[in-house]
């Protein structure tokens, strides 16, 4: 072969091992948003790997947050989305098939906070730092966390129920605990943030983990706890997260009980659950402001990708994970009841009143000011 014919055929061998390589960035099953960008150009992947969408959050809120907030900050920079739906083995396969696609940093909301750790080495191993997201991956080599005081958020619901029986004169009277699931370390936080104010407060009559936090089995457990308890047998509910409480609601009102009877706590200030605070059949909800915690993680991812400092607008504190103590951003939780509902999570526009206010709200959205 001549030497141009040898040139000829080296550039195109380059070509058709570039495009193959093009073609299997895309796959892994994966999401996208953004653009990569050529060397040089300040741009880089980042992984955002949630761990379900049985909480209405993590789609509505977390998701769209952090890819805004790494746009505004890395017009280069990719994002590389993932959702577990609630599957340990399957984020497993997303953290690795993120790695192969060239992500250089790992931002993880586990499934399953104690097998989260072989995801975490593989990252390690490849030199990708990793932060953990919202729960905290124990017993792991993390980078960095970011979430919120979450014992606080049990320690909030159980005083907010504490003080409704109080105010109700049903003090020390029999509750029903439905918690989160007990694969997040979250909720064993929560839970036992809840017993620290309740235990010789009140009687727990019956209590579940509730796995998945499926609001169909939190609606079960809630049958099972009123057929051992009778229908009068219980003045309240802690109920973990907002979906849960839906689920203990939905099960009272199957049992022909009023829910505006049986005062029931929540957490995350979905929709549904600020809707039925306004009409009295949830009591309250934890509001915990995903946007600074989301946009703080992608502010933290950026950093990470380009190999820069850690921004100074952050506040470093360190929580230990059985491994280390970790550099984490700690952000506060703020109990939302009826007559706040306005101050909170509308005045941030996390929901607007348009949002809550449909017909079959709007005498209670007027009454509470929302307009």
């Amino acid at each position: 072969m001549s030497a141009k014919g040898i040139a000829l055929w080296s550039a195109a061998a380059v070509f058709v091992v570039s495009a193959a390589i093009a073609i299997t960035s895309c796959g892994g099953g994966t999401s996208t948003s953004g653009s990569s960008s050529a060397a040089g150009g300040g741009g880089g992947t980042i992984a955002l790997l949630l761990p379900e969408t049985k909480t209405a959050r993590y789609e509505t809120q977390d998701r769209p947050l952090f890819e805004a907030k790494v746009k505004e900050l890395c017009p280069d920079c990719k994002v590389l989305y993932s959702n577990a739906n609630q599957d340990a083995t399957q984020q497993q396969s997303q953290a690795e098939a993120a790695l192969s696609n060239g992500a250089k940093v790992l931002v993880i909301d586990p499934v399953d906070f104690a097998s989260a750790g072989p995801m975490v080495a593989k990252a390690k191993a490849a030199g990708v730092p990793v932060i953990s997201y919202d729960r905290l991956i124990t017993n792991a080599e993390i980078d960095y966390y970011v979430s919120f005081d979450n014992e606080k958020v049990g320690k909030l619901q159980g005083q907010a129920l504490l003080d409704k029986l109080t105010a109700d004169g049903s003090a020390g009277g029999t509750i029903v605990m439905i918690n989160g699931s007990p694969t997040d370390n979250n909720a064993k936080l929560f839970k036992a943030g809840a017993h620290s104010v309740l235990d010789g407060k009140v009687k727990i009559g019956a209590e579940y983990d509730t796995p998945d936090w499926s609001p169909d089995k939190a609606q079960t457990e809630m049958d099972q706890a009123i057929t051992k308890l009778g229908k009068t047998g219980f003045v309240g509910v802690y109920a973990a997260n907002d979906g849960t409480a839906g689920g203990a609601i939905a099960a009272m009102k199957g049992a022909g009980i009023d829910p505006k009877t049986r005062p029931t706590t929540g957490q995350d200030a979905e929709l549904a659950a600020i809707q039925r605070i306004l009409v009295d059949e949830q009591y309250m909800t934890i509001y915990k402001a995903i946007k600074p915690e989301a946009e703080d993680t992608a502010m933290l991812a950026v950093a990470l990708v380009k190999g820069e400092p850690v921004p100074t607008s952050l506040t470093i504190t360190k929580v230990n994970n059985g491994t280390k103590d970790v550099d984490s951003v700690i952000l506060d939780p703020v109990p939302v009841m009826k007559d706040n509902v306005k101050s909170t999570v509308v005045a941030d526009g996390f929901w607007t009143a348009a949002d809550i206010c449909t017909s079959a709200y709007a005498a209670a959205c007027k009454a509470a000011g929302i307009q």
